[in-house]
C-alpha cells in the first residue's frame, strides 16, 4: 500500500461516519473529534469517548497533536508523522508506553497507524489489532528489560516479580508493570482460602481431630461434602471444597492456591481466575459422580489442580518467553507435590473404610481439575488482555466444557437408576 489513503466510500468505512458526525458536531477552541476504528462500530460518539478517558492520560499535548495529524477524520496517522509525534513528545509518556508505540510503528508495514490504537494505549486499553499489529514483523523493543532496571521500591520489584512469573512477552510484562494498581486487590484466592482454613479448623474442633479428619465415623455427615446418595442437592458440586481429608491435604491445596493462585489473579483479573478455579470444582465433582459413582468426594484440588496445570502448560509452550527463575527446577517441584497430593488421595481411595459400605473420598476431582487447566486454563492465560471471544480455541474448549456438563447431569438423572447401582446409604 503506498502512502496516500484511498478515497473511502460513503457507505463503507467507519472512519466516514465518524467524519460525517464530526461535520455537525461544533468545534470548540480547535479539539477535533476522535475518528473511530472498525472495532468500536455502533459505540458512542468519538467526542464523548474522548472526554471519557482524557482524564486517564499521561500525554494530553501528544492528543491533541495526533488530531492535527489526521485533518481528514480518516481515522490513521501516517508512520512518518506518528514518529515525528514521538521524537517531539515522547518524553511526556511512560517509558514502557513509548517503547510500545515506537514498537507499532516499527512493526506496521501498511505505513499508517490506526488512531483507536494509540488511543486504546494512552487509555491503558488494548485491543486485539492492536496486540496483532505490535507482534507482526521484527519488533525491537528501543531500551533494557524490565528486569534490568533499578532503583525500584518494594512494591514495585513485588509486581515485576509477578509479571515474570506469569508472562512470557517483555512487552506484556512492561505494559503489566505500568498498569497494575492492585485495585482490587487478588481478593478471590485470599478469600477463598480463609474461608477454607475456617470451616478446617471449626471441623477440627467439632470431631477433635485434625489429622485425618476423614476416617472420623461423623465425617460423612457435614451438609457441605459431595455424597452419591445426596447428589440432587446442588450445591455440595460446590462447596465439597470447604470440607478436607485432614491438614495434609488442606496444606498442600492452600499453599498451591497461593503461590500460583494470587500472582495468576493479579494480573488477569479475579473474573478469568475465579472462572478457572470454580469450572475446575465443577468437572471434579462431576467427574468423580460418572467415574467414581459410590464415592463422596472433598477438597479443593479441582479448582487447585486447574489452576495449577494451567499455569505448568503455559510455561512449556511459552518456555524460551518464560524467564522465571529456576523454571526447570520449580516446575519439578511442583509436579512432585501434585503427584504427592494425587497418590495420597489414590491410597486413602482404596484404604479400608472408616463408615462402611461408603468408600473413603474420591482422587477423581483432581483429573477433571487438570481437564479444565490444560483446556480452558490455558486459553486464559495465553491471551492476557484480551477478548477470549475473539478466540476461536476459546469457544471450542467452553463448548466441550458445556457438552461435559450436560453429559454429566443427564448421568446423574438417569444412569444411577438404569445401572441399578447399589449406593452406600445416606449419612
Amino acid at each position: 500500500m503506498g502512502d496516500r489513503l484511498p478515497e473511502p466510500h460513503a457507505s463503507s468505512s467507519p472512519a466516514v461516519a465518524a467524519s460525517s458526525e464530526a461535520e455537525e458536531i461544533e468545534v470548540l477552541d480547535s479539539e477535533d473529534v476522535l475518528p473511530m476504528a472498525a472495532e468500536d462500530k455502533g459505540s458512542c460518539s468519538c467526542r464523548q469517548a474522548l472526554k471519557q478517558e482524557e482524564s486517564s492520560w499521561d500525554g494530553a499535548e501528544v492528543r491533541k497533536q495526533a488530531e492535527m495529524f489526521d485533518p481528514d477524520n480518516t481515522g490513521y496517522i501516517s508512520t512518518e508523522k506518528f514518529r515525528s509525534l514521538l521524537q517531539r513528545h515522547g518524553s511526556e509518556l511512560d517509558p514502557h508506553k513509548l517503547e510500545v508505540l515506537l514498537a507499532l510503528a516499527d512493526s506496521n508495514s501498511e505505513g499508517r497507524i490506526c488512531y483507536q490504537d494509540f488511543v486504546n494505549l494512552m487509555s491503558n486499553k488494548r485491543s486485539n489489532s492492536f496486540r496483532q499489529a505490535i507482534l507482526q514483523g521484527n519488533r525491537r523493543l528501543c531500551s533494557k528489560a524490565l528486569l534490568e532496571e533499578t532503583g525500584l521500591s518494594l512494591s514495585q520489584r513485588l509486581i515485576r516479580h509477578v509479571a515474570y512469573e506469569t508472562l512470557p512477552r517483555e512487552i506484556d510484562r512492561k505494559w503489566y508493570y505500568d498498569s497494575y494498581t492492585c485495585c482490587p486487590p487478588p481478593w478471590f484466592m485470599i478469600t477463598i482460602t480463609i474461608v477454607e482454613v475456617a470451616f478446617f479448623l471449626y471441623n477440627g474442633v467439632v470431631l477433635d481431630r485434625f489429622v485425618l479428619q476423614v476416617s472420623h465415623p461423623l465425617y460423612l455427615k457435614n451438609a457441605l461434602l459431595y455424597h452419591p446418595q445426596l447428589r440432587a442437592q446442588a450445591w455440595r458440586y460446590l462447596t465439597y471444597i470447604f470440607m478436607h481429608a485432614g491438614i495434609e491435604h488442606l496444606g498442600l491445596n492452600v499453599v498451591l492456591q497461593l503461590l500460583v493462585g494470587v500472582p495468576l489473579e493479579m494480573v488477569h483479573g479475579a473474573a478469568r481466575i475465579s472462572f478457572v478455579y470454580v469450572a475446575g470444582v465443577v468437572a471434579g465433582s462431576l467427574a468423580v459422580s460418572v467415574a467414581d459413582m459410590r464415592a463422596p468426594v472433598v477438597g479443593s484440588s479441582g479448582g487447585v489442580y486447574a489452576l495449577v496445570s494451567a499455569h505448568l502448560a503455559n510455561i512449556v509452550m511459552n518456555w524460551s518467553g518464560m524467564k522465571c527463575q529456576f523454571k526447570l527446577l520449580r516446575m519439578a517441584v511442583a509436579l512432585i507435590c501434585m503427584s504427592f497430593e494425587f497418590g495420597r488421595a489414590v491410597w486413602l481411595r482404596f484404604h479400608p473404610s472408616a463408615y462402611p459400605p461408603c468408600p473413603h473420598p474420591s482422587f477423581m476431582a483432581h483429573l477433571g481439575g487438570v481437564m479444565v487447566g490444560i483446556t480452558l486454563g490455558v486459553i486464559i492465560l495465553r491471551n492476557y488482555e484480551q477478548r477470549l471471544q475473539d478466540q476461536t480455541l476459546w469457544w471450542i474448549f467452553l463448548s466441550i466444557y458445556v457438552i461435559f456438563v450436560l453429559f454429566a447431569i443427564f448421568w446423574n438423572i438417569f444412569a444411577y437408576s438404569l445401572l441399578d447401582l447399589k449406593l452406600p446409604p445416606p449419612p
